[in-house]
């Protein structure tokens, strides 16, 4: 695989073209940011009706285009957390390291990622949307769907691979080009992120492929469903971070720009993802502390190297907040606290991210509890998980996403976002939904409700329900506050897509790449480049960390692989819908 040739110049026929004039990688950018937006939209409609079973309010029966409550969670949750989120990182991890390298991408490959992805999207949604894969977000066997969900699941995953795969060799090609040059922040912790998600998609790829298409196809008898579901962790919990990542590229190298200031560590940004390469996969087993069969003591590895992954967390946090306040400093703010009053809150690029941010906290700290071995006990496959979930996925990245594409589709388009109001509103009530939603949900499940469980059908849960009728009424009101929030996030997208007016090309939205507080100095002393510290140059090895993390997954995995491999117990399909 290479890079394109330069562009050749030639007049463009057409304002449309003249957009993607110098830049055509825009047009396959904005086709995965809009196609990801559209599954959101979906995806997002039906959530409304999940927020109001867990108010024991019952919709589904008025709704005959869905045939259960299951089928509805299915969509919310394949749309919401699978589709949107790898068509938003496909263009948006493709478009900003080529962007900070100079380099354009191959187009040729970047469509043929978005075409497999959309044809994977459409076998899936056929059959989610015909009840043939009610399967849930974790289509755990023995439940067995339509091949075409998992033929289109797989496509889905070929698809982000592509990309991975294009943008790790353009910045290989980039580092023979510019020798002993330190990699740009964002294509550093892009590229970081692809290497991430290669090492965790394996074992979903590998459920997928080897085991549950040829069992769907009918062509294998059984699956042993400990396998799959250690399989289907290994990347349930990594992946976790594939999403929220990119927003970590957003607050640690976007972000401090916008709010007019600078990166304060452009070396422990750089350390927080090489943390994340390593440690984000070898600890899925933390999911499965209830399923017996898995050894005792890799559970318990594993939930150590999890509560590793706060390190990263937290330098993340310490040092997005001095950008942050670096920046209210060269606005005039000061104080202890007094200084968060000069940051640009009319801004919905700026405000978005930092919402996001704060929802993150108490989203981790949940994270600390599932994570523990004797405390995960208590909240186990209830309430408390989907809150969690929607505290840092439905939050944390979502809302960056939001801000992202506030700037970044006027970027594309040269149309001006079309209501700055709309959008600010959109990110605050969508901020208060997700925390009340988050309150009630944890709540819930410290009571005991479980979670993936349709009220109006349940039985034995009445103790229950009489005990939660506060959070019950909190989770639902959640859910009416989120939906006015996606129509207005949504009238803006739409209304800026839509819109007739283009700026001009001077005018045009800039990508906001941040300067680091080195460089700025740099350039104050003496006029040229920061001095390159000897902790960057060993963090530029990613090919060393990517070896490292390949081994450590091994030692972590390889004995539980083997032993489930030499011990199986397949089982039929079952359909339960």
């Amino acid at each position: 695989m290479t890079t394109a040739p330069p562009p050749t110049v030639s007049a463009p026929a057409s304002p449309a073209e003249q957009v993607y004039f110098g830049h055509p990688e825009k047009k396959v950018t904005l086709y995965f940011l809009v196609t990801g937006l559209l599954m959101l939209l979906i995806g997002v409609a039906i959530g409304p009706l999940q927020a109001l079973n867990y108010a024991n309010i019952d919709v589904y029966q008025y709704l005959p285009f869905l045939k259960s409550y299951y089928q509805g969670l299915s969509l919310h949750g394949v749309l919401n957390a699978l589709v949107f989120t790898t068509y938003f990182i496909s263009g948006l991890l493709l478009y900003l390291p080529c962007r900070a390298l100079g380099v354009r991408p191959n187009l040729v490959v970047a469509w043929a990622a978005y075409w497999t992805m959309t044809i994977g999207v459409l076998m899936a949604a056929w059959a989610v949307l015909g009840n043939n894969a009610t399967l849930l977000y974790t289509f755990y066997p023995p439940l067995q769907g339509s091949p075409l969900f998992y033929i289109g699941a797989a496509l889905l995953v070929v698809g982000s691979l592509i990309i991975a795969v294009q943008v790790i060799v353009i910045w290989t090609g980039w580092k023979r080009q510019h020798p002993g040059e330190t990699t740009p922040l964002v294509a550093y912790m892009s590229v970081a992120t692809w290497m991430m998600w290669v090492i965790a998609s394996l074992g979903l790829v590998v459920e997928v492929v080897v085991f549950l298409i040829p069992w769907s196809l009918g062509w294998t008898k059984g699956v042993d469903p400990l396998l799959a579901r250690t399989l289907f962790w290994y990347t349930g919990h990594a992946i976790v971070y594939f999403w929220v990542l990119p927003a970590y590229i957003s607050w640690y190298a976007l972000l401090p720009r916008q709010a007019g200031g600078v990166i304060a560590s452009d070396s422990m940004a750089r350390l927080s993802f090489v943390l994340f390469l390593l440690l984000s996969t070898p600890v899925g087993l933390h999911h499965q502390y209830s399923d017996t069969g898995l050894s005792i003591g890799w559970k318990t590895v594993q939930m150590l190297l999890t509560f590793l992954v706060v390190v990263p967390s937290m330098l993340t946090a310490f040092s997005v907040g001095a950008s942050l306040e670096l920046a209210a400093q060269a606005r005039g703010g000061g104080g202890y606290f007094g200084w968060t009053r000069r940051l640009p809150w009319k801004d919905p690029v700026f405000t978005a991210q930092v919402l996001a941010m704060i929802s993150f906290i108490p989203g981790g700290a949940g994270g600390i509890v599932n994570a523990s071995l004797a405390l995960d006990t208590a909240v186990h496959n209830t309430a408390w998980i989907p809150g969690h979930f929607h505290i840092t996925v439905g939050t944390a990245t979502t809302l960056t996403f939001f801000a992202i594409s506030f700037w970044l589709l006027p970027h594309l388009t040269r149309k001006p976002l079309a209501s700055v109001k709309m959008a600010l509103w959109s990110a605050w009530l969508w901020f208060w939904g997700m925390i009340i939603f988050a309150v009630g949900m944890h709540w819930e499940g410290l009571i005991g409700i479980p979670r993936r469980t349709y009220f109006a059908g349940a039985t034995g849960l009445s103790e229950m329900i009489s005990r939660a009728q506060v959070p019950l009424a909190l989770t639902g009101i959640s859910g009416m506050v989120l939906a006015v929030a996606a129509v207005l996030y949504f009238t803006v997208i739409f209304r800026t897509l839509l819109g007739r007016t283009r700026v001009s090309a001077q005018a045009e939205v800039p990508i906001p790449f941040s300067q680091s507080l080195a460089e700025v100095e740099a350039l104050a002393g003496n006029g040229g480049s920061p001095k390159i510290a000897g902790a960057v140059r060993v963090l530029e090895r990613l090919w060393v960390f990517f070896a490292l993390a390949l081994a450590l997954v091994l030692v972590m995995y390889l004995p539980t692989f083997i032993s489930l491999l030499l011990n199986p117990h397949p089982v039929p399909g079952l359909r339960l819908w």
